[in-house]
């Protein structure tokens, strides 16, 4: 009996659903290339020039990244940066660790809790910012008249140098909590409870649960928000610019701030171009260090 060998026929190219694939998702790759790719390629060139924004851009090879670190407001500003992220990582992902555990307990009106947390995530940051202007205001703000019922001092929260940037952290750790709380929450939510109920059969307290069960489970979770918290405190400019512009005088101008205020006040954009990529740098090595110390504890 011959066999019969049917050959498979091939669909048209318009039938294809890879075709289609490939066609639906073009409009995101040319958006990706042309809002994302081109700008970072052109960002990286005008690092070697003197561009302006408005006559053609000269090469000058790396006296921008010279000027950068030989210039005093770089190191300055970079200092800012670290002392915002030092000041607001550490106190937003403790301070979101907890939030989480007691918001995983079994209590009346837990999602409106958990709302309540979370509705300053989805606020913009001009909009926070703006609030908290006022209420950090010397004359009439809520804070300063709570303070003066209570016979306390009352300090000049965003004109002082000594207080301008513990200000803006402790507003920035605020709009963040409901975020890193509900990532954490996730993560908590993740822990097994048989391993309570053996640790409750052990005779283990509460702090000891805490401490031997929930933050070793936690890690991987906690080590993603500090990741996080780190980027987003390294790329800080709303808070900045609407609160102190900077101020006052240098006391919170972080690099973002100093990038915005060469590229758009001064016309130095191959200056702020290369001050940006520098930052970016900073960014990646740390998240880099970041990654391998939770890849070593973890």
């Amino acid at each position: 009996m011959a066999a019969k060998i049917t050959a498979k026929k091939r669909k048209p190219l318009l039938a294809s659903e890879t075709f289609w694939g490939y066609l639906f998702l073009l409009p995101v790759i040319i958006g990706f290339l042309v809002f994302t790719i081109f700008p970072v390629v052109m960002s990286l060139y005008y690092s070697f020039t003197n561009y302006d924004g408005v006559t053609p851009a000269k090469f000058v090879g790396l006296q921008n990244y010279i000027d950068l670190f030989t210039n005093g407001d770089f190191g300055s500003a970079l200092w800012h940066t670290v002392y915002f992220t030092i000041g607001t990582v550490p106190l937003g992902v403790i301070l979101a660790v907890v939030v989480a555990v007691l918001l995983n307990q079994k209590i009346r009106g837990l999602n409106l809790y958990k709302s309540a947390f979370f509705i300053p995530v989805i606020v913009s940051f001009t909009s926070i910012a703006m609030v908290w202007q006022w209420l950090y205001n010397e004359d009439f703000g809520l804070i300063n008249s709570a303070l003066a019922a209570l016979g306390l001092p009352q300090p000049p929260w965003l004109t002082s140098s000594a207080w301008a940037m513990p200000s803006v952290i402790i507003m920035s750790v605020w709009k963040s909590l409901g975020f890193n709380s509900v990532i954490l929450l996730a993560g908590v939510q993740g822990v097994s409870s048989a391993v309570y109920e053996a640790a409750d059969i052990d005779g283990a307290n509460v702090v000891q649960k805490f401490f031997r069960i929930t933050l070793p489970m936690l890690k991987p979770t906690i080590m993603f928000v500090t990741i996080i918290s780190m980027i987003n405190s390294f790329q800080a400019f709303d808070q900045i610019y609407i609160m102190t512009k900077g101020g006052p005088g240098t006391a919170t101008q972080v690099v973002s701030y100093l990038i915005y205020m060469n590229a758009f006040q001064y016309f130095k954009q191959g200056y702020a171009s290369a001050m940006a990529y520098i930052l970016f740098i900073i960014i990646f090595v740390a998240s880099i260090i970041q990654l391998k110390i939770s890849e070593r504890d973890v």
